[in-house]
């Protein structure tokens, strides 16, 4: 079997995975978090386990830019936008979080490498080994330049939602807590709604099906989330306003 066949393979087998995914999370969350739940077996402090997760994406990401045969300014474009969401999700976020943060099962953790790996493998072999390349014309491209702005909204959004919870929870001393500034006044999980955005926007600027099934999988992972965070936050938090959505302000 040659590698451009085991490539499409991985890639019509991922989609169906995240379909999987999705159905699978929407009856039970995924064990981390607020939603940890005992018998999952050994654990890992929750820093260094998002750092295992991330890490994969950011290093393996550039170990095949390294070894691919495409590159360009628009292959060079594609690895700063990667670098500038997974470096800080892997080397900068976790590090944020409280040393008194709830360990992470090491299963989830496991997971979480594989996803981060294949997800790598199936983006990083496409653009830059075998995609027909992009001209230096796609930057100007109305997909790309569209793109790119999606994922610089979602990035802002993403970012600014995560330092407002680090900051509630050091002010407060609470875990959870309820927030009512930014985003988090119309919708639960204003950080989700921002890598959503992210990955729709690396969807469209890299017009690619690999670029695609990575959407596909952020929101199979983070709509469900999002629901039962919801959910969550109604029955914990005191006075949580009723007309709050999970994702979409006024919609969802």
């Amino acid at each position: 079997m040659t590698e451009i066949v085991f490539f499409e393979m991985l890639l019509r087998s991922w989609f169906v995975l995240a379909a999987v995914m999705f159905f699978v999370l929407m009856r039970r969350p995924a064990p981390y978090g607020r939603h940890a739940t005992a018998g999952w077996g050994r654990t890992i402090g929750a820093r260094w386990g998002w750092v295992l997760m991330e890490a994969p994406a950011s290093l393996l990401f550039l170990g095949w830019y390294l070894a691919g045969d495409l590159r360009s300014a628009v292959a060079i474009a594609f690895l700063l936008m990667r670098q500038a969401h997974y470096v800080e999700r892997a080397f900068h976020y976790p590090f944020t979080l409280s040393r008194s943060a709830r360990p992470i099962p090491l299963l989830v953790v496991s997971f979480g490498v594989l996803f981060n790996s294949v997800n790598t493998y199936l983006n990083a072999r496409y653009l830059f080994t075998f995609s027909r390349g992009y001209d230096a014309a796609w930057l100007a491209e109305p997909r790309f330049v569209i793109g790119l702005a999606l994922f610089a909204v979602g990035y802002v959004v993403n970012r600014r939602s995560d330092r407002t919870l680090a900051r509630e929870r050091a002010r407060t001393g609470q875990r959870y807590c309820r927030l009512d500034r930014g985003l988090f006044r119309y919708v639960c999980c204003p950080n989700y709604l921002g890598e959503l955005l992210i990955w729709a926007g690396w969807a469209l600027a890299t017009w690619s099906l690999a670029g695609l099934s990575f959407a596909v999988w952020t929101a199979a992972n983070l709509v469900p989330r999002a629901r039962v965070h919801l959910r969550w936050c109604r029955s914990h938090l005191e006075d949580y306003p009723a007309d709050r959505r999970a994702l979409l302000p006024g919609v969802w």
